[in-house]
């Protein structure tokens, strides 16, 4: 390879470092063209998988600041997906399809800026996917808000009910008022209906008379 093609090669991966959300790296030794286009396939459109040489990744990653974390890793024939979208799925094809295919050999990689091993890999592929976690969050807000509106639909009900309690329990609590006393009369008897003092008696008949 010409050196103006190392260049670019080098500049190539770099910035695939730097722009991808992660980087898995891979030993596809034995795998066939099919099988690797079968594994491209199926990564969709979560990562690109592709052969690199080991010499021009490493001179890659260190100039996207990662050597710690790669170059340990660059030995034998080497193929990284480069996580462009949901790095869960891309982990679940790449754990998927090495459970099928032992001949691809996860070694390790890098999420956002930080190593992986192996066994993280795995267990980032046993994670709920984003568009999973979204229709769960999606589910979870539609039955809080119905709940909300159901509340909302039941207060004036409620309002009612509970003005209705209380005006029962205040007729309760009152206490009954006194009977109005009757006013005595100028001879200790009662007074007449209506308020009137009974007049004087009629005299009776003298003798002699009528």
């Amino acid at each position: 390879m010409a050196r103006a093609e190392k260049v670019a090669a080098v500049a190539e991966l770099t910035e695939r470092f730097q722009t991808s959300a992660g980087a898995v790296l891979t030993e596809y030794r034995g795998l066939s063209v099919a099988q690797l286009a079968e594994l491209r396939k199926s990564l969709g459109d979560n990562a690109t998988f592709a052969v690199v040489k080991n010499t021009l990744t490493k001179l890659a990653a260190t100039e996207a600041g990662l050597a710690d974390e790669l170059n340990g890793l660059l030995s034998g024939p080497s193929a990284i997906a480069f996580v462009q979208g949901d790095v869960v799925e891309a982990a679940k094809g790449l754990r998927d399809f090495s459970k099928a295919n032992p001949f691809l050999v996860i070694k390790g990689g890098v999420l956002e800026g930080k190593g992986m091993t192996p066994a993280e890999i795995g267990k980032l592929a046993d994670l709920e996917s984003r568009d999973v976690l979204l229709a769960r969050l999606a589910g979870a807000m539609k039955a809080s808000l119905s709940g909300a509106a159901a509340t909302m639909a039941a207060l004036p009900v409620q309002m009612a009910r509970l003005l209705a309690a209380l005006q029962d329990k205040l007729e309760a609590a009152a206490p009954a008022g006194p009977a109005p006393a009757a006013e005595a009369g100028p001879d200790g008897g009662a007074a007449a209906s209506g308020g009137e003092a009974a007049g004087p008696a009629t005299p009776s008949a003298g003798p002699g008379e009528g």
